[in-house]
């Protein structure tokens, strides 16, 4: 099938005028689908004339019956018919209502027929949009190779009938729709048209909503909130974005977990998770999506053999279902979820032509385990869903009740809101609903991770905000000049992100930038820097290796390596502030700021618009070994490496690494700084090798094989996501964090509970977690036996929390309360485990973490793992704890406790004092 582009420059060969009759007004035309694209533009901007593909066949729709038959319009209506027709020499045929389009035909030599009825020996068929009895016809001449010429328009149709659901009632629109495109009854301004030179865009909004308002009182009919705080799920945030889409459940934050979609004569309704689809809080709107998505019709309901759950939750309600391990041809509806072999155009047809799909799928697993690869291109639930307007995105949402939009309040929607922001930005005024704004800018630049080429839906798009965003000067985020997230400002830094990971230009995007994280005055070297980087990763997870190189922002990098490693999975990241920040209300730095993409060819070209420090992303398991990898437009940054960087070549590169980043690095851990702090530092042996030294202990306690598989990282910045400091790859940490990680005569003397305290929390195993008790707290081991063990710094010194008087008020409040477990958090919880290792020592803490990574069929309930690490432990030190766990309000149950009643009882209990004194 040819490309749009060349489509209608065959469409408008020779066309240097539009002449349309002055007296037939036509209607304006909604483009939603992949494949269609317009033609026709008014000054105005809305589409009159439009274009497109369905199966093997080929669409034109006009918008007015009145220009099929326009003489003036000649040189348009030959190309058109000649475009469509894709069997040579097939004749034309022409619906009598439009017998005079046959005759223009037939005065330019085209083989011509007047036919009352489609045939498959025509190669294109014409014919009004109000003809009610071909409907099926027309679209199954399309679908099998036929051309099909359509014109018509809506709004006079509308006026003269009951039912002004005109999107999905109108004859026209029960065929064009398959192919994406609709008649509305929006009147069509007919003062000015151009003669377009490029495919024209298509406007970023046209007014149908009210279509829609029926649909979403249907979904949610006696259902005042989506509630899934049960659910034990995390579902993916839904980015609702097509024209006839919409959400249906919502966070304070305009988070969408639920939407549905109109597509063609079809249904679609989406779900983050596949879990949801078990939830019995769902079970009215489960009912309602089913009830919806068939649409009266009564037919059969199949769902996917994996989610057998939703046939029994469907069954209460009363709907029969049919369990199947893919779509039938009879179905009505179908209920799964997508997998890597998902039928993308057999499920996108079946929807098309009237069947209703009940998806459910979370993205965020799968943007973990493919790092640097966009879920909005390559999640292959998205490459059945992008189209019909909904995409599943990496983010998550916390489980909990959402809420249903209300009939007659405006809820967020990407199109109308960047619509709005299009407003605001061309005339410097417009209000936007609170946090609009906010939620526009992430998912402006999610949306333009949709691979876009040749899809005039998505680079409309793309090319508005490129008009928009090289007008005005891209704010600068400082702490001293924040930017507030929730308004243009705000917008614009994410949008901006996005375009540039897209592959727009950043010199006409952006002027030069100037913050933390880049300095105008450096340059790129003139010459391409070729490092060696050690691409293996003996370690289960993906893993971030240094190349000791920065890129300036605002420009294209081109990055070479053998082709080889251009086929092993690798990735690479510009960047190390991964914290997503759109969700602060102030930004002291842009909301996203590092880039990721596969290196899956010889020579890559990659767009920065931030700088930042240069990565290459090696997958688990990893043994390709060192790659030579060369890149253009890169400078060295300060790099040291304990054992192999001499303190001469650290100097030097003080002198000559202008890179305002650089990092220090041992096997087992890598410290992320500004090049300020370490200017300071002139001999980084030192503290390396204390860092060495508690990356051992903290090895050790883990029970984890040292040197680590993957050294940890800790990365300074100007604004984080979460807290003073954060745990994960990399642990994150404020600007103001910078000395106690790099002064080692100050962690000697003082600690440095905050770092080793995110280090536990990346230590913890869900096997022995007890979460939400003790997710503050036994991270808090590591601090305490790192700062004994290796600085020499007793628990009570090494955190005020840990005073044997304070520890002393919490033993007695929480036995003063009766010890509910609900209490039993952070501080507290710790106290249970100090207990225990001042009695029995550490090392039954080393070799219960050693024998949890080899259990399997762990409990998956708190009070299931609860019990087993009471068994555990007491088989461990061969006494019974019983009593011991009990009093701090543990529930053991009675199994348990008379399994281990045969073992020595603790004589030296701690908590018998206490529970004495209060009786």
């Amino acid at each position: 099938m040819a490309t749009p582009s060349a489509a209608f420059e065959a469409l408008m060969k020779g066309v240097t005028s539009w002449d349309v009759p002055e007296d037939a007004v036509p209607c304006e035309l909604l483009l939603i689908g992949e494949a269609s694209f317009p033609v026709m533009v008014n000054d105005m901007g809305q589409v009159l004339i439009a274009a497109s593909s369905y199966g093997r066949g080929r669409l034109v729709v006009v918008s007015h019956e009145d220009y099929l038959v326009e003489a003036q319009l000649t040189p348009f209506l030959l190309n058109a018919v000649g475009w469509l027709c894709s069997s040579p020499g097939a004749p034309i045929g022409v619906h009598p209502s439009l017998t005079p389009l046959a005759k223009i035909l037939e005065g330019s030599g085209v083989d011509t027929k007047v036919e009352s009825e489609v045939k498959d020996s025509l190669g294109v068929y014409c014919i009004d949009a109000y003809n009610e009895t071909m409907m099926e016809k027309l679209v199954k001449f399309m679908k099998h190779g036929g051309g099909l010429l359509i014109g018509g328009q809506a709004w006079d149709w509308a006026s003269q009938g009951d039912d002004e659901r005109v999107l999905f009632t109108f004859p026209g629109n029960l065929v064009t729709s398959v192919a994406g495109i609709y008649f509305t009854d929006n009147k069509g301004d007919t003062s000015f048209f151009k003669v377009s030179k490029k495919m024209p865009k298509i406007p970023v909004l046209v007014s149908c909503e009210d279509d829609l308002s029926e649909d979403r009182e249907e979904l949610l009919h006696g259902i005042s909130e989506l509630d899934i705080s049960n659910s034990d799920c995390f579902p993916s945030q839904l980015l609702v974005h097509g024209a006839l889409a919409f959400p249906l459940g919502l966070d304070s934050y305009h988070g969408c977990v639920i939407a549905a979609a109109r597509y063609g004569r079809g249904r679609v309704v989406v779900t983050g998770h596949k879990v949801l689809f078990t939830v019995g809080k769902l079970g009215p709107f489960l009912l309602n999506a089913v009830r919806w998505l068939d649409g009266g019709r009564r037919g059969k309901i199949v769902v996917q053999t994996e989610l057998r759950t939703l046939s029994g939750l469907l069954a209460v309600g009363g709907i029969d279902t049919s369990i199947e391990p893919n779509l039938t041809s009879d179905a009505s509806v179908y209920c799964f979820e997508p997998a890597s072999e998902v039928g993308v155009k057999e499920l996108q047809e079946f929807v098309a032509e009237g069947g209703g799909l009940f998806v459910g799928a979370q993205a965020w697993w799968w943007a973990f385990k493919n790092p640097g690869v966009s879920p909005l291109a390559r999640f292959p639930g998205n490459l059945l869903l992008n189209s019909f307007g909904i995409s599943i995105t990496s983010q998550s949402l916390n489980p909990g009740p959402f809420r249903t939009p209300k009939a007659g309040i405006r809820t967020y929607h990407f199109r109308s809101t960047l619509a709005e922001f299009q407003v605001i930005m061309g005339r410097k005024r417009g209000n936007v609903e609170k946090g609009w704004l906010a939620k526009l800018g992430p998912d402006g630049a999610a949306f333009l991770q949709i691979p876009a080429e040749e899809i005039p839906a998505y680079m409309s798009v793309h090319r508005l905000l490129r008009k928009l965003l090289s007008r005005y000067r891209l704010p600068v985020a400082t702490r001293e000049n924040p930017v507030i997230n929730d308004c243009c400002r705000g917008a614009m830094l994410s949008l901006a992100t996005g375009l540039a990971h897209s592959g727009s230009d950043l010199s006409l995007l952006v002027p030069e930038i100037e913050d933390m994280y880049s300095s105008p005055y450096l340059r790129p070297s003139e010459s391409p820097i070729t490092v060696e980087v050690n691409c293996t990763n003996p370690g289960t997870r993906y893993c971030w290796m240094s190349t000791g190189l920065y890129i300036p922002g605002r420009q294209i990098i081109e990055v070479s390596l053998p082709e080889a490693a251009a086929s092993a999975d690798l990735k690479i990241q510009i960047g190390c502030h991964t914290d997503d920040l759109t969700r602060a209300s102030k930004l002291f730095r842009g909301p996203l700021v590092i880039n990721r993409c596969c290196l899956d060819k010889p020579t890559k070209s990659i767009t920065c618009l931030w700088s930042g420090l240069l990565y290459i992303i090696v997958p688990q398991n990893s043994k390709l070994g060192s790659v030579s990898i060369t890149v253009k437009g890169a400078v060295h940054a300060p790099y040291y490496k304990l054992g192999k960087t001499s303190i001469e070549e650290w100097k030097r590169q003080m002198q000559e690494n202008l890179a305002p980043w650089g990092e220090l690095a041992t096997n087992n851990i890598i410290l992320t700084v500004p090049t300020t702090k370490l200017q300071a530092l002139e001999n980084p042996e030192p503290v390396l090798r204390l860092w060495d030294e508690m990356m051992q202990a903290v090895a050790r306690l883990a029970a984890q094989p040292f040197p680590f598989r993957r050294p940890e990282r800790i990365v300074a910045d100007v604004q984080i996501s979460a807290g003073w400091m954060h745990s994960g790859y990399p642990i994150m940490c404020h600007l103001e964090s910078v000395q106690e990680l790099i002064n080692e005569t100050s962690m000697r003397s003082r600690g440095l509970w905050g770092p080793i305290h995110e280090l536990g929390h990346n230590q913890q195993q869900d096997g022995w977690e007890f979460r939400p008790h003790t997710t503050e707290a036994t991270c808090n081991l590591w601090s305490v036996y790192v700062h004994e063990t290796v600085l020499g710094i007793p628990r009570a010194k090494a955190h005020e929390a840990l005073s044997p008087p304070e520890r002393e008020r919490r033993i007695k409040d929480h036995l003063g309360k009766g010890a509910p477990l609900c209490d039993w958090n952070v501080w507290t919880a710790l106290e249970t485990y100090l207990q225990l290792q001042e009695a029995f020592g550490w090392e039954p803490f080393n070799q219960l973490f050693a024998e949890y990574q080899t259990l399997s069929h762990l409990p998956e309930d708190n009070t299931g793992r609860m019990n087993l690490w009471v068994k555990k432990f007491s088989e461990k030190v061969k006494k019974n704890l019983v009593p011991f766990f009990e009093a701090w309000g543990w529930p053991v149950q009675k199994e348990v406790a008379d399994r281990l009643a045969s073992l020595p009882e603790w004589q030296e209990n701690p908590m018998q004092v206490y529970l004495c004194a209060k009786k």
